[in-house]
């Protein structure tokens, strides 16, 4: 069932901690011809949807709205969402707290929550502040690690194919020394296959890599793993979209994130893309790597 077969005016509420890129998420959505509004007050937003039309609306909702709180913005959703006229998502933007410190420090930018105090300080108030919000969004983007560019594109493999399939399932691959990734739905460790990392010829090469995807797929136990796991997701699919559910994230986790995550999201994706899902791949870790510059020549057993 698509979008237009379920209701009939596509709004998407933007929101997330200041400095996770809100501003970068709806001008990408402008470009997708979504008509962009940001810091319209609460009260307004209803009136605005309620005045008709079918073209895509995107709503940015921060701290900074006039009468913005905690509740005030859940009871929005939960109205929206109730309504046979709105398909609402909710998006969320995240990103880890040395990060928004960070792009603050950047810009020299107040925090609009800081008052007197430091930036960090002003970004603890509003992490705790959209806490509920954060877990009632339908999709959560962490942009710790992308680029405004990365994050343009993010957003268009998610709302740029209006009337498409429901469904946009992200497949991920991640390091397990640097956490699980934020939002990840489902989650799987791939460090039971033979590692890469030990073979000379291999080990600055990453899961992209033909032979580094060869030798992780030779492992005896790999194609059964595969078989089980893809078979598991497709089996999950049908009922999260029946859901309504807009997003979903597979995540594959190794040791490093260089090597055997990667060769399997890359092989899990793929699969999940043959069966007719919408499928994206992002490897946190390799853009990470790409990001450092200069590479370094170190580093740790992916």
């Amino acid at each position: 069932m698509t979008r237009q077969d379920r209701r009939q005016l596509h709004a998407v509420l933007v929101t997330g901690p200041s400095g996770a890129g809100r501003t970068t998420a709806l001008r990408a959505l402008e470009d997708m011809g979504f008509e962009a509004i940001d810091n319209l007050p609460l009260s307004l937003i209803d009136r605005l949807l309620g005045e008709g039309g079918t073209g895509p609306v995107a709503l940015g909702v921060d701290a900074r709205n006039r009468d913005f709180s905690t509740d005030a913005v859940l009871h929005l959703a939960d109205r929206l969402a109730a309504d046979p006229a709105v398909d609402l998502d909710l998006l969320y933007l995240d990103a880890r707290p040395e990060i928004l410190v960070n792009r603050f420090s950047e810009t020299r930018r107040r925090h609009p929550l800081a008052g007197t105090d430091t930036p960090d300080a002003g970004i603890r108030r509003e992490i705790e502040l959209l806490g509920a919000v954060r877990d009632r969004a339908g999709i959560l983007i962490d942009t710790s690690d992308l680029s405004p560019h990365g994050l343009r594109d993010e957003v268009g493999r998610l709302f740029g194919r209006e009337g498409g399939q429901g469904l946009a399932v992200s497949v991920q691959s991640f390091s397990y020394k640097r956490g699980l990734p934020l939002g990840a739905d489902i989650v799987l460790d791939v460090r039971f296959l033979r590692n890469p990392h030990w073979e000379p010829d291999l080990r600055r090469r990453t899961g992209r890599d033909p032979e580094v995807a060869a030798y992780v797929a030779g492992d005896d136990r790999f194609a059964g793993a595969r078989d089980r796991m893809v078979d598991l997701i497709l089996s999950l699919l049908p009922a999260f979209a029946e859901e309504g559910k807009a997003y979903l994230t597979v995540a594959f986790g190794c040791t490093g994130g260089q090597h055997r995550s990667v060769a399997v999201a890359e092989h899990v994706a793929k699969a999940l893309a043959d069966q007719g899902w919408r499928v994206s791949t992002r490897h946190r870790e390799l853009e990470r790597r790409s990001a450092a510059a200069p590479t370094t020549s170190g580093g740790t057993a992916p």
